[in-house]
């Protein structure tokens, strides 16, 4: 279980103190689809990557299975890491290596034996679709493809917990739903908990069993998915509802023409 209490994050600048988060309080249980929605500049990049530290927060504090990690350091804060995998909107692959040697890299970090590490790297390719591609590089292959090798490369050290940044966002509609069921896949068959942050609420009803919408840093509205999207409490989701429903009407008409 992931609790998120009393969150507030301040980046100071130049211009002055911008809040990012505000007293944000959230439950993730175990085994949920959880997704963050939000327009762009909402705060659900930095809400997620508090939750591994990559971004300290103000004040608050996150509980991950009853363990305080908010000042997590060293070898905890190591540990903490290898046990969260991450998948991002660009895939963040490393060009110079091949495919292999992209999932095999969090297992070189933890000095994993190398036929260990190739094995394992093997096992993650094939359960992502990616058999046969060990050897080709980043730049030889689709932005599905990609994204699948950047997921397998999540899953080396069997993370409990799984952030999702835009995921899907550089796809196209037709890749988008294939890695949704892959992600949905990995999630029913591993258990793994996963926490995904979306600005399309087409992503969210597709794989999230629960949702949080966030404003300006502010979690406005929350609860089951279908219950949400259905009777929207808040002026922001039902805004977002709007867009996305004339994003389609777009989307359609294009595929039209």
């Amino acid at each position: 279980m992931i609790e998120i209490k009393d969150l507030n994050k301040v980046f100071e600048g130049r211009g002055g103190s911008h809040h990012a988060l505000r007293d944000v309080n959230l439950t993730i249980e175990d085994g949920d689809i959880f997704g963050i929605i939000g327009q762009s500049g909402a705060g659900k990049s930095t809400l997620v990557r508090c939750i591994n530290l990559l971004e300290r927060p103000t004040s608050g504090s996150i509980v991950i299975d009853g363990k305080d990690i908010t000042d997590y350091q060293g070898r905890d804060l190591l540990d903490l890491r290898a046990g969260i995998g991450m998948i991002f909107q660009h895939f963040s692959l490393f060009q110079q290596r091949t495919v292999l040697q992209n999932v095999m890299f969090p297992l070189e970090l933890r000095k994993e034996p190398k036929a260990k590490r190739e094995a394992r790297a093997r096992e993650l390719l094939e359960a992502v679709g990616m058999a046969g591609y060990e050897e080709r590089y980043p730049s030889e292959l689709s932005g599905g493809q990609q994204q699948r090798v950047a997921i397998a490369r999540a899953l080396a050290n069997d993370p409990k917990i799984m952030l999702c940044d835009e995921a899907t966002s550089a796809l196209d509609t037709r890749t988008t739903v294939a890695i949704l069921n892959l992600l949905k896949e990995i999630n029913e068959k591993l258990g793994v908990t996963m926490v995904v942050i979306t600005h399309s609420l087409a992503v969210a009803q597709k794989i999230c069993n629960r949702v949080a919408v966030i404003d300006y840093g502010e979690v406005v509205e929350e609860g089951r998915t279908v219950e949400v999207f259905a009777n929207p409490q808040s002026s922001v989701t039902r805004e977002l509802i709007e867009h996305d429903t004339l994003s389609a009407v777009v989307d359609v008409k294009k595929e039209a023409e």
